[in-house]
């Protein structure tokens, strides 16, 4: 994934998955505090491989991703985030725009490591990503991505049915480098 760049935080590095990154991302995925409000259900090694090789994948088809996120002062893996286009069967549909993630190993959490980590791929995708707005979609439930989201200037755009489950859908509009209400916070 040498076409992914590294952004660098105050206290994060992020950068590409690497294979060394597994071990943590697997255990990170079989938390159920951590998939609670994700799938509710803990993810075996073989789907987090799959995970893993998606990323990759949006980086060669998208120009765009997940990022891993890694501690600066000890480089320890710590969740991942950025964009992607998994092509959702959502009504109404997200037509490509591309959707923000974020997870944290639970070890993280509370800390303020997601909202550090959103902000800079946030202002990645505003300098990087030529579309109007990307979105996020959460369960309904998941108060402290909501939180994150907002920060970023996500709002809410719809309630909708994702798997059969409501999903709250968040939206935000590009925003140039330099420009709108979050620049230089």
């Amino acid at each position: 994934m040498s076409n992914v760049p590294v952004l660098e935080t105050e206290r994060l590095v992020l950068r590409a998955h690497r294979e060394e990154d597994f071990d943590a991302m697997a255990a990170m995925w079989a938390d159920p505090a951590v998939v609670r409000y994700i799938s509710g259900e803990e993810y075996t090694p073989e789907e987090t491989w799959t995970w893993f090789l998606r990323y990759a994948g949006h980086w060669s088809v998208r120009g765009y991703g997940y990022w891993a996120i890694t501690a600066r002062e000890d480089s320890r893996f710590m969740g991942e985030t950025g964009f992607a286009d998994y092509r959702r069967e959502i009504t109404p549909a997200l037509n490509g725009r591309p959707e923000a993630g974020w997870v944290l190993r639970s070890e993280e959490f509370g800390q303020g490591y997601a909202t550090e980590a959103v902000k800079a791929v946030t202002a990645w995708a505003d300098a990087n990503i030529e579309i109007a707005t990307t979105v996020c979609l959460f369960d309904p439930e998941h108060a402290a991505s909501i939180r994150v989201a907002e920060k970023v200037g996500y709002r809410k755009l719809r309630v909708s049915e994702y798997r059969g489950s409501e999903t709250l859908v968040m939206t935000r509009p590009r925003r140039w480098p330099g420009a709108g209400p979050l620049a230089g916070k």
